[in-house]
């Protein structure tokens, strides 16, 4: 029987990562808060009204970059804390004060893009010239000027700004603090049930009977509150639909896409393509795994399950250092040393509990170290894992050391190029390692299971529904539980087809997932995972030097997306790339089915 999740304060404190090295104590945290919003008060004063020149403009960003960076730190500290335990009231506390601050300074601050947007374009053009440091901040602005909304317009929408994006957090709350799990029963015995534990644990159970109740018993609670969420996302929408109209965008997918520095057919190939070609490939995935476990049906609760489940590797946190370290040495030692310093100073935080949010993710706050959130259970795929993230942490250590704050993000549509290419440049080096065909066939089914599962299925299902959502939202339709739930399942059942059993519960898997408060993300993935894939061939393969791709890594946001997977010769421009990704990924289950085959003999 598995066992309820510790709270915080149980969880061995050498396994978390140390905030303290964001502020070394609470006091810390008030004083740097305190002596930023003295600071915020100095530059209203020194610039409000008196930027009318290219001198004053650039001296105007540099001082705004040091306020950024103490911001960045300290949103940082409050949102990590939140992030490992939101049930936690001085957590909830310590945020509702920093967000308070926050609209208080953004408010004091929203002069400065105010005035910029109201300076003549040529004067913009003389400060840009003068400072190779602001180029690419003042190219934005000259690049928003035709969206740009009036003055009091702006400070309106600067004073709102904690309402208007009260969405996510009130997701979160919904999903972490108030969903409640009771267990469930299957032959008399009860079993304990969570988020973070559903998705870590029971989808993957190898037990049918256990794993096909404890789908039903977590979408129970899931369609208990869909209705509060439902209205909770048609706000989110129906806000970025209202800003897209006033900013002067003919769609909303034009307006959040204008961000991502691509088009809309960039989008559209992945969803299409994706949903077209590769899902034929994952049908077989899916009847295989049916075949293999002998199930009487292929069920949605069966397609997480492991090909060889009574082969899964367990493996300790200090064996996934010597793993990772060895597997990503062919980056070079000034990428291995970001890695290493992972483990050595509590970057990583490994435990599950009560309270923490589900999945992983890492924030690189400029100028400190990068903060990695996991869910350990001790599974070799979570070393995977393990590795994506810290591809995203290599990533920012590396653009924030070579970037000045506001040069340091990319596109969202690179933003996980980095972090899946580590994730193959491991399954490729544990492959050349392999010495029995079990073990090649394990390490192939985690690259299917994990890295292109998670990345180029359930973040493309995600996004091919997403984009119906904006549809409708373009065409003005309404938005309800039982609509989403429908569009969520139309997908689903387009992409599996008849070969996968889709019962009416799993139109409620759009509750799961943050990524639809976060503009046109989830698409990404599979794009990220796109050029990922192509580069960690040409790496393993030596076509390109690992240096190479350092350099696109220390770009920060310098560059378009096509422009960094262009450094490395990945045309995105095209759908080569795309193409050449779903043919390694149809090749890799046919050598699982070969190999199985193989094995049975």
């Amino acid at each position: 029987m598995k066992k309820q999740l510790p709270k915080r304060s149980e969880v061995d404190v050498k396994y978390t990562w140390d905030v303290s090295q964001l502020f070394e104590n609470e006091q810390a945290f008030e004083d740097t808060l305190a002596k930023t919003v003295e600071n915020v008060d100095a530059f209203s004063k020194k610039y409000e009204n008196k930027l009318k020149d290219a001198k004053t403009i650039n001296a105007a960003i540099d001082d705004l970059k040091v306020i950024q960076e103490a911001l960045v730190v300290l949103s940082s500290y409050q949102s990590l804390q939140s992030s490992t335990d939101s049930t936690d009231e001085s957590n909830q506390m310590r945020t509702g004060k920093f967000m308070i601050q926050v609209q208080k300074l953004s408010q004091k601050l929203t002069f400065l893009s105010v005035e910029l947007n109201a300076v003549d374009i040529d004067i913009l053009k003389e400060a840009k010239a003068q400072s190779k440091e602001n180029e690419n901040y003042l190219e934005e602005i000259i690049r928003e000027r035709p969206h740009i909304l009036t003055p009091d317009a702006q400070k309106a929408i600067a004073a709102l700004s904690p309402t208007l994006n009260v969405a996510y957090p009130n997701y979160q709350r919904f999903k972490l603090a108030d969903m409640k799990f009771p267990d469930f029963e299957v032959d008399g015995v009860k079993h304990p049930n969570s988020f973070t534990m559903f998705e870590n644990e029971w989808e993957s159970e190898k037990d049918a009977k256990l794993r096909r109740k404890a789908y039903e018993a977590f979408y129970d609670v899931l369609g208990q509150y869909q209705n509060g969420i439902a209205n909770n996302y048609q706000s989110h929408v129906q806000k970025e639909k209202a800003l897209a109209t006033l900013k002067g965008f003919d769609s909303v997918f034009d307006y959040i896409l204008f961000n991502q520095k691509v088009d809309r057919s960039m989008m559209d190939r992945q969803i299409d393509v994706i949903m077209k070609k590769l899902a034929p490939a994952m049908r077989k995935y899916a009847k295989l795994l049916q075949k293999i476990h002998g199930l009487d049906k292929m069920t949605y609760a069966d397609l997480k399950i492991a090909v060889d489940a009574e082969y899964e590797p367990k493996i300790t946190i200090e064996d996934s250092k010597a793993l990772i370290l060895d597997g990503l040495s062919m980056l070079g030692p000034e990428y291995l040393e970001i890695a290493r310093r992972s483990f050595d100073e509590r970057w990583i935080d490994f435990p599950q509990n009560v309270g923490k949010s589900t999945g992983g993710f890492c924030a690189s706050p400029y100028g400190k170290n990068s903060f990695i959130l996991l869910n350990w259970n001790g599974q070799m795929d979570e070393a995977m894992v393990l590795a994506h993230e810290i591809g995203h942490a290599g990533h920012f250590q590396f653009a924030n050391a070579n970037q000045n704050i506001l040069n340091t993000r990319p596109s969202m549509y690179f933003i996980e190029a980095p972090s899946t290419t580590n994730e193959l440049i491991m399954a490729r080096h544990l492959l050349m390692k392999a010495d029995s065909k079990r073990l090649k066939r394990w390490i192939l089914s985690v690259m299917i299971s994990r890295t292109y599962y998670h990345n180029f299925v359930t973040h493309l299902l995600e996004a091919a529904m997403q984009r119906k959502v904006y549809e409708k939202v373009d065409a003005g339709e309404p938005l309800s539980a039982r609509v989403l739930n429908g569009l969520k399942l139309s997908v689903l059942k387009e992409f599996w087809g008849d070969e996968v059993e889709i019962p009416d519960y799993a139109g409620l898997t759009w509750m799961r997932q943050p990524h639809y408060y976060m503009g046109l993300y989830p698409y990404t993935y599979s794009a990220g995972l796109t050029i990922g894939t192509v580069v960690s061939g040409k790496i393993f393969n030596k076509e390109i030097e690992p240096e190479a791709w350092l350099e696109v890594l220390k770009a920060g946001g310098t560059k378009s997306p096509q422009e960094l997977a262009n450094m490395v010769g990945v045309d995105v421009s095209t759908e080569k790339p795309l193409e050449d990704a779903i043919k390694f990924i149809s090749e890799t289950i046919d050598e699982i089915e070969s190999l199985t085959k193989d094995l049975e003999k």
